[in-house]
């Protein structure tokens, strides 16, 4: 006999349009510490089209930060969490692309199907240049777009309801060369990746509902600190 998951949204039907949501395409960007979550969150929040693209595969380094398991060492990322993805909701139609995105990948990505005003992007690559390339690719694009920046215990986030039209989000896209020199994922815990999740899946339910929206959010965990603009 089958479940009766009706019900399953209940809780966040206030806080979470079903309607809305049912009819958007997600595009994750890579699914390490953030991205997993992101891809997960997404998942259980009831998102119905979900596209994973990442060529990475699962290192016993991965393990605590991004919240892979053993059984997962070795294989590419995407098909790993799209398999648990599916745990999480056996109706999602998910995508894994274990590739790296391209400036030509929007041509071929299923979910590119969708309406631009119903394609949430979310970018949660760890270089400034990829950052740069995945803009320009999707921006005119995506309804929605979120970049989540980690390094340690810092989290930045930047959202926007109109990609197209935003001239904001490419200010922070600063030369490599004055980045901060260690990979963003040199120091990273599960915490802070599931927290910078947590506040992109906020923007976008702000944009779900029609809210304004928190164009950049930087939090210090360790200082406890948090501005918003």
């Amino acid at each position: 006999m089958g479940l009766n998951l009706q019900d399953r949204d209940l809780r966040q039907r206030d806080l979470v349009p079903p309607g809305k949501l049912a009819c958007c395409a997600a595009l994750v960007i890579g699914v390490g510490a953030v991205g997993r979550q992101v891809a997960l969150q997404l998942t259980a929040m009831g998102i119905s089209n979900l596209t994973l693209v990442d060529f990475d595969t699962v290192e016993t380094v991965n393990l605590a930060p991004q919240g892979y398991a053993p059984e997962d060492l070795g294989r590419d990322k995407v098909r790993a969490t799209a398999q648990w993805c599916l745990r999480l909701n056996p109706d999602l139609l998910i995508h894994p692309i274990g590739e790296r995105f391209r400036r030509s990948s929007p041509k071929d990505l299923v979910c590119f199907g969708a309406s631009t005003e119903l394609l949430a992007v979310f970018c949660c690559v760890d270089s400034i240049s990829t950052r740069a390339l995945v803009w320009e690719a999707v921006k005119d694009r995506a309804g929605f777009f979120a970049d989540a920046r980690m390094s340690a215990e810092v989290v930045r986030v930047l959202a926007s309801d109109h990609p197209g039209m935003d001239a904001y989000y490419a200010t922070t896209l600063f030369a490599p060369d004055q980045a901060y020199t260690g990979a963003c994922t040199a120091k990273s815990t599960i915490y802070t990746a599931s927290i910078a999740a947590g506040f992109m899946l906020s923007q976008f339910t702000r944009w779900l509902r029609g809210l304004p929206l928190d164009r950049d959010l930087l939090l210090n965990l360790l200082a406890g600190e948090l501005s918003a603009t």
